[in-house]
C-alpha cells in the first residue's frame, strides 16, 4: 500500500465511490479509497432497497435528488459504464387529513422546482398500481421521474470509472486511527499500514461517528436498524409497478425480480450496529403489506435482511468541512437516502474539496449546523 496520498477516502460504499469518481475526474491528485471489508459496498449499500426519488419536503433534498436522477438516467455518458435506472415512478398514498395537507404543500414546492410530480385522486391510482387497496385513501402523489436502481450496478459503474481515472482501492484496510498535527490531518493509520495525507474524506456511513471520534470531534450520525422482506414470484405483478409508500402505516414496496420487496421503518429501534433479523419486525412488515395489498396472501418469503440507516437529527445529510480539524471533510448521514443521493453528493463534495462553487446550494447541510439546535427537518423519511 502506498504511504502517501493527496486524499484518503474512508468507506467503499456508494457514497465513497461516487465521491472518489468525481474527485478523480477533477484530477485532484493521488486518491486512495480504504475499505475494511473484502469487497466494496458490503455495508449499507448492499442492504439498500434501491429506491430513487425526489419527493422530499426540503428544497436541498429535492434538488439533490433531481441532480442525481439526471445522472442515473445518463449513467453511461457520465461514467462509461452501464447501469439501469428503471423509472417506474414513486407513489405516496395519503389517508389522513394532516398528510393530505402536508403533502399538498410539498407537492407545490416540488412543482415549483421543476419536478414532474402529479397529484392523484383515488380513481387515478389503479392505472399505476391496480393491486393496491384504496380503503381509506384520499389522494396520492406520483412522480414519473422517480424509480428503482440496483445499488451494486451503480457502485460497480463508479468503481470502474474511478479506477480508469487512477483511483487506488485498498481492501481489508480498516482505519485504526487518524493523526493530526497543529489541528491538521497528517496521517491515516490502517490495518495494512500508514498513509501520510492532508485530506480525509469521511464516507463511512453508519460508522462515520467512529471516524469522527478518531480526531476528537462528534459526527451527529446514529446507526439505526431497518429490515426488508422479499417475496417469491408473483404472477399478478405488472413489470411497471412503481415504488408504493403507504404514508399512514409506513409500509413501502416495489417489484423485486419477479416478486416484491417490502419494508417498514420501526421508529422504536434503538441506536445500534446490530444487523440481526428480528422475526417480530418481519411479521409487522407482512401484516402491513397484507392490509394494503391483499393479493400477497399467497406469497412466500424469498429473503429477508437487516441493514443500517445513518441517521442525523434532522434527517438530512452532512456534507462539508469539519470546522474543528483542518483537512477533514464529511459526506455522511443520509438517513436512508444515500443511494439515491450518491451522484449529487459526490459531485458537490468534489467541487467543494477542489475549491469550486458547488452546483447546488448545500449550505444547510454543513456539519456545524446542529450547534444551535435543529432548525429544519426532512419529514418525508421512510
Amino acid at each position: 500500500m502506498r504511504q502517501q496520498a493527496d486524499a484518503v477516502i474512508i468507506g467503499g460504499g456508494i457514497i465513497g465511490m461516487a465521491t472518489a469518481f468525481y474527485l478523480a475526474r477533477a484530477k485532484f491528485g493521488r486518491i486512495i479509497l480504504l475499505e475494511k471489508e473484502l469487497v466494496l459496498g458490503a455495508g449499507a449499500t448492499s442492504k439498500a432497497a434501491g429506491g430513487i426519488r425526489a419527493q422530499f419536503t426540503s428544497k436541498v433534498n429535492i434538488e439533490m435528488s433531481m441532480l442525481s436522477e439526471k445522472v442515473f438516467a445518463a449513467f453511461h455518458e457520465e461514467t462509461g459504464q452501464e447501469a439501469l435506472f428503471d423509472q417506474v415512478g414513486y407513489m405516496f398514498l395519503l389517508e389522513e387529513e394532516k398528510d393530505v395537507a402536508s403533502f399538498r404543500k410539498d407537492y407545490e414546492l416540488q412543482r415549483s422546482l421543476g419536478l414532474n410530480v402529479d397529484w392523484l385522486k383515488p380513481e387515478d391510482i389503479p392505472q399505476y398500481a391496480p393491486h393496491v387497496s384504496l380503503d381509506g385513501i384520499q389522494a396520492a402523489t406520483f412522480c414519473h421521474d422517480d424509480g428503482l436502481g440496483d445499488p451494486h450496478e451503480f457502485l460497480t459503474g463508479y468503481e470502474k470509472g474511478a479506477r480508469r481515472l487512477g483511483l487506488e482501492i485498498e481492501f481489508e484496510a480498516e482505519v485504526t486511527g487518524i493523526d493530526t498535527e497543529s489541528g491538521k490531518i497528517s496521517t491515516v493509520r490502517t490495518a495494512k499500514g500508514d498513509i501520510s495525507t492532508p485530506l480525509v474524506v469521511n464516507c463511512a456511513g453508519p460508522q462515520a461517528v467512529l471516524i469522527g471520534e478518531m480526531v476528537g470531534t462528534e459526527v451527529r450520525v446514529e446507526p439505526i436498524r431497518r429490515q426488508i422482506v422479499t417475496t417469491g414470484e408473483l404472477d399478478f405483478l405488472r413489470p411497471d409497478f412503481p415504488m408504493v409508500v403507504d404514508v399512514k402505516s409506513g409500509l413501502y414496496c416495489h417489484k423485486e425480480s419477479k416478486g416484491m420487496l417490502l419494508g417498514w421503518a420501526d421508529k422504536n429501534v434503538e441506536r445500534s450496529f446490530d444487523t440481526s433479523i428480528d422475526p417480530d419486525y418481519t411479521d409487522t412488515i407482512l401484516e402491513k403489506a397484507l392490509d394494503r395489498i391483499p393479493q400477497l396472501e399467497t406469497a412466500e418469503i424469498a429473503n429477508q435482511w437487516a441493514g443500517l440507516y445513518e441517521t442525523t437529527p434532522d434527517h438530512r445529510a452532512i456534507i462539508g468541512w469539519e470546522p474543528s480539524v483542518k483537512g477533514m471533510f464529511h459526506v455522511v448521514g443520509f438517513s436512508g437516502h444515500g443511494f439515491m443521493h450518491a451522484p449529487a453528493a459526490g459531485i458537490v463534495a468534489a467541487e467543494i474539496i477542489g475549491g469550486k462553487e458547488p452546483s447546488l446550494d448545500i449550505s444547510s447541510l454543513a456539519p456545524d449546523r446542529f450547534a444551535a439546535g435543529v432548525q429544519a427537518e426532512e419529514t418525508n423519511v421512510i
